[in-house]
């Protein structure tokens, strides 16, 4: 049972506090009333009243001082009194608590977090540099402060191991309509953010977004990388100009024989196939010739 207890996460619960403003108006009446207590025992010449006024103001009204707290837009202040969490307080403005209560500051803002570039080896085995940007925000104050030990390291730290496992579960290029770290960033940025996610939720961190900043393949294999994708784009523009260019010469054909414009045997018919496709697929413009003889001369 006392293991149980000691696992369990400390969660965040509210203590505003008392408003400050009426501290200060407190404070105020106990330094009126030292005065004029310290001045009536001089007229009275009292000594004891003067030493009886100076132990039970100034002691009171240092430990009514202590309890103000200023918090800001967007901030926290987690209190804890001798070590046992009591509570956290967000209500903006100047507010009094215990002046025994400790107070530290937790920011409640968005923050960017831009990954160092990491050299990771892709699901294929190919060395890649990947870098990300996360953005996240402290969502429970106690969480992030008594859960971890330093919860802005701990964002850091994590959030590269998440990069580094999701680089290594993909490939840098999609093969046969897979999912891959270029072609498909909206799916690489969700996956990301969920693996970020789940691995701050103990430190009371919300991830809001998680992207891919930087993606390219590592020097050492960048330039024949280069070529294969120059090569890939070679034949696939290649393939797409065969395409068109088949399209087209049975087209002719087509229409040569629907029109009765000339009537052509098979041996013909190849010969025009052949020098249509040398047109339509060469790279060099075609130097015309006329024949100058018979239809087949």
């Amino acid at each position: 049972m006392n293991n149980e207890t000691a696992n369990e996460l400390i969660r965040e619960s509210r203590l505003d506090g008392k408003s400050g403003y009426v501290a200060l108006v407190v404070l105020a009446g106990i330094i009126l009333a030292f005065i004029g207590l310290v001045y009536s025992a001089i007229q009275m010449k009292s000594a004891i009243m003067i030493i009886a006024t100076l132990v039970v103001l100034i002691p009171l009204f240092i430990l009514g001082a202590a309890g103000l707290f200023m918090v800001h837009p967007n901030q926290a202040k987690v209190l804890t009194l001798f070590g046992t969490y009591v509570g956290s307080a967000r209500k903006t403005g100047l507010r009094w608590a215990n002046p025994f209560f400790a107070k530290r500051k937790v920011s409640l803002r968005i923050r960017n977090f831009d990954c160092d570039t990491l050299k990771v080896n892709d699901s294929s085995g190919n060395p890649i540099e990947i870098a990300a940007v996360v953005v996240w925000k402290v969502v429970d104050s106690a969480e992030a402060v008594f859960e971890v030990d330093d919860y802005i390291s701990f964002v850091q730290i994590q959030s590269e191991a998440a990069l580094r496992n999701l680089a290594t579960t993909y490939p840098y290029e999609a093969h046969d309509g897979e999912i891959a770290l270029r072609s498909d960033p909206q799916h690489i940025a969700t996956e990301l953010r969920a693996e970020v996610q789940d691995r701050l939720e103990k430190a009371g961190v919300e991830v809001i977004e998680a992207r891919i900043s930087h993606l390219a393949y590592a020097p050492e294999i960048a330039s024949a990388m280069l070529k294969r994708q120059q090569a890939q784009a070679i034949v696939a523009a290649r393939r797409q100009i065969v395409d068109g260019a088949v399209g087209m010469v049975k087209m002719a054909l087509d229409e040569l024989k629907a029109q009765n414009v000339v009537d052509l045997d098979e041996e013909r018919k190849a010969a025009m196939v052949s020098n249509l496709l040398v047109v339509l697929c060469g790279e060099e413009n075609v130097q015309p010739v006329l024949n100058t003889g018979s239809l087949y001369g």
